[in-house]
């Protein structure tokens, strides 16, 4: 099953940067080529890297922020969302929140 769910998801999940394209799309009201652009800046990456699930692989490893093949010590959920709201300069309303409820 998760094979067929990494197959499936391509750009629009983590195995590549579609969550966080969707995600620059709607929290700063991008069209999809500027969000890609925005979101390969804050990387660091190209337009091409953006799209290669190797290098996002080795990126999401890097930055902590979620990925298909997740080890013990990898963030997920919450925290995963956290690190993307920093690193993408968004709000995500889950954090927002929980960080309100937990004094933050």
């Amino acid at each position: 099953m998760p094979i067929n769910h990494e197959v499936s998801a391509g750009m629009s999940g983590i195995r590549t940067a579609g969550d966080l394209v969707a995600r620059a799309q709607m929290a700063k009201k991008l069209k999809i080529d500027d969000a890609k652009r925005y979101v390969a800046d804050r990387l660091k990456i190209s337009l091409e890297d953006l799209h290669d699930s190797s290098v996002m692989r080795d990126i999401r490893n890097e930055l902590n922020i979620g990925e298909t093949n997740a080890r013990p010590e990898s963030a997920v959920a919450l925290l995963a969302k956290a690190r993307i709201a920093e690193l993408l300069d968004i709000e995500i309303n889950s954090v927002s929140k929980f960080r309100n409820w937990a004094s933050l």
